[in-house]
């Protein structure tokens, strides 16, 4: 979508507020680094976005678990994509964002892409005609270029879309996922940067390895459109990142070995990490193995938090809405 022809937009719904939530998300998914990603149910960004009447965007107030991130709509996530937003449709009113931080900054679980989500579905509840959550998509990538230093949708899709969604620069494509498919993510209380998760991929690639990772790629898409476990077991497994950025999570080896010990699908860092992820045929399975990784998590001296949620999370929603006069 190309957002400079949106024709510019008056509010004529009579709504002055909206509130929205993004839940968290598990970005690559191992095997599709930067394009594929599926959401989680379980913590999420709040976003309220309020109608005022100066043709700006401003950030009140942050709160929650993250609250030392800028107010210059300019140097935050959220801002920057309320501002491409409210630029591309010319508004004739201004937004003001108060957001509800739920998901840890540096914990892989795409804490700021979900704040340009989430900011965005509330903003655009205040439109008299909304815009499809795909053409949303080209604000949220600029926010979240801010915060990784590159536009890349493997979080912001899923958030969008809910499920597990292949993210390219121009298109979200949802992938059909069994719905008993579980993921059991343990998020370590330890930050990793995103940029410094993204520093440890310098330097040169094999071609071998990429093809071995296309092929695992391959094989996981072609399982989850057939619904046929044994091809995810198969291309489950990230010979490309994975290797280079192991290192920067505590424990990780013992964690991931947990998690295949459970019966996984595969398991892997989730986004730049230090989270780490497993997917599996049951919701059984991916709770047992939760607790493992958790336990191994502790051997490392590291508390941690688990969370057992369908592959086909939610995708971001409104959750509330109020009328009236400015």
């Amino acid at each position: 979508m190309n957002a400079s022809v949106l024709a510019p937009a008056r509010n004529e719904t009579g709504r002055d507020v909206a509130c929205a939530v993004a839940y968290a998300s598990v970005g690559n998914v191992a095997v599709g680094f930067d394009i594929l990603g599926h959401s989680l149910a379980g913590p999420g960004d709040r976003a309220e976005v309020r109608r005022i009447e100066s043709p700006e965007v401003r950030i009140a107030d942050i709160r929650g678990c993250v609250t030392a991130l800028p107010t210059d709509p300019q140097k935050n996530t959220a801002g920057v994509a309320l501002l491409a937003f409210h630029k591309a449709l010319g508004l004739d009113h201004g937004l003001e964002l108060t957001l509800h931080k739920g998901i840890a900054l540096g914990s892989g679980m795409g804490g700021s892409a979900a704040s340009c989500v989430a900011a965005l579905v509330a903003a655009n509840a205040l439109l008299p005609q909304p815009l499809s959550p795909e053409a949303l998509y080209p604000f949220a990538l600029q926010g979240e270029a801010l915060a990784s230093g590159s536009q890349h949708g493997d979080n912001l899709g899923p958030m969008l879309l809910g499920g597990l969604v292949l993210a390219t620069r121009t298109r979200l494509l949802r992938v059909p996922v069994p719905a008993a498919w579980h993921c059991a993510l343990v998020h370590p209380h330890y930050v990793l940067e995103t940029r410094k998760a993204r520093a440890a991929l310098a330097g040169n690639y094999a071609l071998g390895e990429f093809v071995s990772q296309s092929t695992n790629l391959a094989l996981l898409l072609t399982g989850c459109y057939r619904g046929e476990a044994a091809l995810v077991r198969e291309g489950l497994k990230d010979v490309l990142v994975e290797p280079r950025r192991a290192a920067l999570v505590p424990n990780f080896a013992k964690v991931k070995q947990a998690a295949l010990d459970h019966n996984a699908l595969g398991a892997s860092i989730s986004g730049g990490g230090p989270s780490v992820f497993g997917w599996y045929e049951s919701r059984a399975e991916a709770e047992s193995a939760a607790a493992a990784m958790h336990a191994a998590f502790a051997e490392a001296g590291l508390d941690s938090d688990a969370l057992v949620s369908p592959v086909n999370g939610p995708a971001a929603a409104v959750i509330s809405a109020i009328e009236g006069n400015p």
